[in-house]
């Protein structure tokens, strides 16, 4: 088990951001602000026959209202045009027509945060409420309202991904076949920081822009096109971010909204989403339902796989959200195990919801959780040990490279030595004994296991970092990467550091300006340390080449460097990097690149064991024991590798307990707060998780690092809900394994009808 010593915090962001020292979208003023507000649609689907502002113009503090019909001949928001057939334009502000609750329909500035809000509910929009599909059941029904009339029975399109007809084959020849409908809930983002904006022209004519983001280049470009302007005619800083997770990589009507209204009316302006429109506005995650068969010889072996899901997209197809359940997700569907026809038919599907779009893990936690109920359902049937399922069926190291039979060829691991430290790690063994002793006190005692591959890295081909040595010897590098808590200061600024053979200290790292630094894909899909990373290691070598050279002019002599000091070879004459960079300004400077010739997505994997007990008196679920055995590759900082898997694993265990955004009639959302959309607390968790390592490093890397932000999510899904399976007996339910639902699977609503 590996073992961290935790004492002062190590993370360099952390004393800023704990003291109230940092700087998030809301907390930037700027001189002669002036506020914003969105009118959101009360519809779910409704044609618009007028909008009347004629009173929020006239309300005292009003500056301005825009309407859909203002800005017609802006460009739709963006979307991931590679799998999106059929146009579904979301526009700055609804033209004609609303199709989801929360859709903006106006947009108001005005002295006060109060003035813009109280006038923006004086504008009288006549609508004409059309029938509307907020379920998927709902929206492929024969005969459902259409949303977009180029999409004939809701879908947008289907895609598809492997044999079909091996794999349907396989499927009919297999000694045992195991079938399952699996649900994925919607769920929210729920970040702790709300999307906020502040956007002004500058004094070159520039339009800039403050947002939370995942990354500002590639913000920068989406804006620029919104706007009519040229890339460089825009700036986009990213300060504090306050959690992501998928969501605030997108480009949002406001943001650009704003900055039109800063042109008309030459003064800067905010914009702050409250949690309301949050829950309406954000993009969802998940919201998916598989129709699974699974094929096995008289042996146990997997012979076939074949899946159809249907994906909700909601109302617009988002930025990402085409790709997720396709390209990003349904290539991981055969995971860790040895299974050579597989068939994977996704149809997305349009409804009247917020759409959905990449939340961590984007379509990966979904193959997962899938896959391992799949594989626990199985057993159960085919009279194997959940454990010895696995282990039939894991790809063995000299099997690999493998070609999954989906577009992916995963290329290292030892899948098998993995499962059997996770077993170890945690007491599989001895699990009988602990269910012998909960069950004595009334208690349901389960565990499950969570077998994940995922693939990381896969967004571009190159990252750049831009490093500049200051006068007093601070070494400040730009990274085109975006933290949003993850703890890239510290991560990068430890790798340069290691390298260069000064202390952290002395490094700077800068991230979220355009104008510091234009190149860079952002932070998304577990991407960071690999190409972020090893961009920070190129230019640490590179800036020390500089450096070398520099100092062997001014020293005149060959220069050799340890511990921060140049030195002249047989000489006692030295440098600093402080006096390099005083005497040669500049001249230490450059930009550096890791890129390869073509995209190099790694594939981190890991095995989550969880053991739970179920109250069958009030279906109150506590994780008792969770264990954790990963191959991220080389692990270059513990600590905040662990920080990100107990996040994910909270991320995970919410959607399986507690999350669930629930439309009712009309489209109406139902869960739009706190008080009625739940998300895990401290004692939902449990009280202790076991992490351990067991690395195959990354050859294509030069720090040997794979992905981990989103692992924890995917593998705490299947890992907490087949435990849930197991603890009431076997009975497939779906999530939210709610109180409610577990008491009746544990025979309450017989006791109360007896």
């Amino acid at each position: 088990m590996l073992t961290l010593a935790f004492g002062k915090s190590q993370r360099i962001e952390d004393d800023r951001l704990i003291t109230g020292r940092g700087q998030f979208t809301d907390d930037i003023q700027l001189p002669g602000e002036v506020y914003a507000a969105t009118l959101r649609s009360p519809y779910g689907h409704a044609n618009i026959r007028s909008v009347d502002a004629a009173g929020a113009r006239a309300y005292p503090g009003v500056l301005g209202v825009w309407t859909g019909a203002d800005i017609a001949d802006r460009p739709a928001l963006p979307t991931f045009k590679m799998l999106a057939p059929i146009a579904t334009p979301r526009h700055l502000l609804a033209i004609d027509r609303v199709r989801f609750v929360g859709e903006g329909v106006a947009f108001v500035v005005a002295e006060t945060r109060e003035a813009a809000r109280a006038a923006a509910e004086m504008i009288e929009v006549d609508y004409e409420e059309l029938p509307a599909v907020a379920t998927l059941d709902e929206a492929i029904a024969p005969g459902a309202p259409q949303l977009w009339d180029e999409a004939p029975g809701n879908i947008l399109f289907t895609w598809n991904a492997g044999d079909a007809d091996t794999a349907r084959a396989a499927i009919e020849r297999a000694h045992h076949v195991t079938r399952l409908r699996v649900v994925q809930n919607r769920v929210a983002p729920a970040s702790m920081e709300v999307r906020a904006a502040v956007g002004h022209i500058d004094e070159t004519g520039r339009a800039v822009l403050h947002a939370g983001s995942q990354g500002v280049v590639g913000m920068r470009r989406t804006i620029a096109s919104l706007l009519g302007r040229k890339p460089d005619d825009v700036r986009v800083i990213t300060k504090d971010v306050g959690g992501g997770f998928g969501m605030k990589s997108f480009t949002y009507p406001e943001y650009a909204l704003l900055l039109i209204a800063a042109e008309k009316l030459g003064r800067p302006v905010k914009w702050t989403g409250g949690r309301s429109d949050a829950f309406l506005s954000d993009t969802h995650g998940r919201d998916m339902v598989s129709d699974c068969a699974m094929g096995f010889d008289a042996d146990g072996n997997i012979v076939g796989l074949v899946v159809e899901s249907w994906a909700n997209m909601g109302a617009h197809q988002s930025e990402f959200g085409p790709g997720v359940q396709t390209y990003a997700g349904g290539r991981m569907l055969g995971g860790v195990y040895r299974c050579r026809a597989i068939h994977n038919r996704v149809h997305n599907v349009a409804t009247n919801t917020t759409p959905v779009d990449a939340y961590r893990g984007a379509g990966r936690p979904e193959a997962t959780y899938l896959l391992e109920r799949l594989m626990d359902a199985a057993a159960r049937e085919l009279g194997i040990a959940p454990d010895e399922l696995r282990r039939k069926n894991l790809l063995r190291p000299d099997e690999l490279p493998f070609d999954n039979g989906l577009g992916l060829t995963f290329d290292l691991g030892d899948f098998p030595a993995l499962l059997d430290r996770a077993l170890s790690d945690a007491d599989w063994a001895g699990f009988p004994a602990r269910r012998a002793t909960a069950e004595a006190t009334g208690l349901r005692y389960g565990r499950g296991i969570g077998f994940y591959v995922e693939i990381c890295g896969f967004a571009g081909t190159e990252e750049v970092a831009d490093v500049r040595v200051l006068a007093d010897g601070t070494i400040e590098a730009a990274i085109g990467t975006q933290a949003n808590g993850q703890g890239h200061e510290t991560a990068f600024a430890r790798i340069i550091a290691q390298r260069l053979e000064v202390p952290v200290s002395q490094i700077r790292i800068v991230q979220g300006d355009t104008d510091r630094l234009d190149e860079g894909a952002g932070t998304g899909g577990s991407r960071s340390l690999q190409w972020g990373g090893g961009a920070a290691a190129v230019a640490a070598g590179e800036t020390l080449e500089r450096a070398k050279a520099v100092a062997t002019q001014l020293l005149g002599g060959s220069a050799t460097y340890a511990a921060g000091v140049f030195r002249a070879e047989g000489t006692n004459r030295t440098a600093s990097w402080a006096e390099l960079a005083a005497a040669r300004p500049g001249a230490l400077d450059g930009r550096s690149k890791f890129r390869t010739d073509k995209p190099a997505p790694v594939y981190p994997n890991g095995c989550h064991i969880a053991e739970v007990a179920v109250d069958p008196s009030t279906g109150k679920v506590s994780v008792e024991r969770y264990t954790i055995v990963d191959d991220f590759g080389t692990l270059m900082n513990p600590e905040l590798v662990v920080g990100q898997v107990h996040g994910g694993v909270a991320q995970g265990l919410g959607q399986v307990l507690l999350e669930n955004l629930v439309y009712g009639e009309g489209a109406q959302l139902l869960t739009g707060s706190f008080m009625d959309y739940g998300i895990p607390r401290a004692d939902d968790m449990p009280s202790a998780i076991g992490f351990d390592s067991l690395p195959v490093p990354n050859p294509n890397n030069p720090l040997g690092v794979k992905g981990c932000g989103e692992a924890g999510t995917i593998g705490g899904m299947p890992s907490i809900m087949n435990a849930i399976i197991d603890a009431i007996g076997g009975q497939q339910i779906e999530m939210p394994a709610t109180p409610e639902k577990l008491w009746r699977a544990c025979g309450g609503g017989m006791r109360e009808a007896a």
